[in-house]
């Protein structure tokens, strides 16, 4: 099988400019590529509460989007005007109504992935409802029985709807607050990282290198990332500089089988949570070890961002100078 995207930007350049082109998307990244881009993924989006129940409105649309900066949009398709849609967050046990209105000119059906549902709320369009067809809503109504990392994404022409952008996460936190990640394991950063695989080539949240969102944190800091695989291909994440502690697969708490390892493979569907805690500083680069989805004859592209770990008198320093949010000094090796 070619791991070739059909937006790959390799293999344009001659080997001489390898150096000078690598560079230049390197330096895209660091001059904050990625905070230049309309319409990002992932935003929370709050609930109305109506009779105790978490309402969540939402839109199916097409949508022009931005893959990198320096190429057109395509066309796309998001929740609410994004991709990925809105981050979605209840606590187990919450009663939840989403209403999904469909203003494409297709038909379609959303499936709360990982999710225990009442059968008639799976969101398979001919075995569980019929498709919501263009200018219909439909209202998915269930209690949150499954804490974790889930997602919510098109279950109608998926390979196709998915893959151009219908595809979020739903995010269901444990009742008890003492199991919450940031009781639990001290985190204070909780970050979504959704891999796609399809239309714009390989995406992180939506987004290639160099327009990808570097992740920022401090010395010291514990983070949590949940990974969530709403491609066609397995991608192995693999961090430098610091190890991931596996804590969970797919919302359900590994406990004794928990794991330590730098490089975590994540098959499609899956949602693996993993703890880092922040204890090398530096900027790490943080990217899908199948290599041709990261890197080409023109440099790094794709599934590639960086762990910037800032100790705080060089982020201070920083800040004076200027210097965008997600700047680091990388440690002297001289003595």
């Amino acid at each position: 099988m070619s791991h070739s995207p059909s937006a790959s930007p390799a293999a344009s350049a001659p080997a001489m400019d390898h150096d000078a082109n690598a560079l230049a998307v390197v330096e895209r990244f660091l001059g904050g590529e990625g905070a230049t881009l309309p319409d990002p993924g992932n935003v929370p989006f709050e609930p109305k509460i109506v009779d105790g129940v978490k309402v969540f409105d939402m839109t199916v649309e097409e949508i022009q989007h931005q893959i990198y900066a320096e190429k057109d949009p395509i066309a796309g398709l998001g929740f609410n005007g994004t991709w990925p849609g809105p981050r979605l967050t209840v606590v187990e046990g919450d009663r939840v109504r989403a209403t999904f209105k469909n203003n494409m000119k297709e038909s379609t059906g959303i499936h709360f992935h990982g999710q225990r549902v009442p059968n008639n709320m799976d969101g398979v369009p001919h075995v569980t409802q019929d498709p919501i067809q263009p200018g219909d809503s439909f209202t998915y109504e269930f209690t949150a029985r499954t804490p974790g990392s889930h997602m919510y994404h098109s279950h109608h022409n998926a390979t196709d709807q998915v893959g151009r952008g219908l595809l979020g996460a739903f995010i269901v936190e444990p009742k008890d607050p003492a199991q919450r990640y940031d009781k639990l394991y001290g985190a204070t950063q909780d970050i979504i990282w959704i891999s796609n695989d399809a239309l714009g080539g390989f995406t992180i949240n939506g987004r290639g290198f160099p327009a990808t969102a570097p992740i920022v944190a401090q010395l010291g800091e514990t983070i949590v990332i949940r990974f969530m695989n709403e491609g066609i291909m397995m991608h192995p994440w693999h961090i430098h500089g610091m190890p991931m502690r596996i804590v969970a697969r797919d919302g359900y708490p590994l406990g004794g089988a928990e794991f330590t390892c730098d490089t975590l493979g994540v098959n499609p569907g899956e949602r693996w949570d993993a703890v880092i805690t922040c204890d090398e500083p530096g900027a790490w680069a943080f990217h899908c070890h199948i290599l041709p989805h990261a890197e080409g004859t023109d440099g790094m592209y794709g599934m590639v961002t960086a762990l910037v770990v800032q100790d705080a008198t060089a982020a201070a320093a920083l800040a004076v100078a200027g210097a965008p949010v997600f700047a680091c000094v990388i440690p002297s090796t001289s003595a």
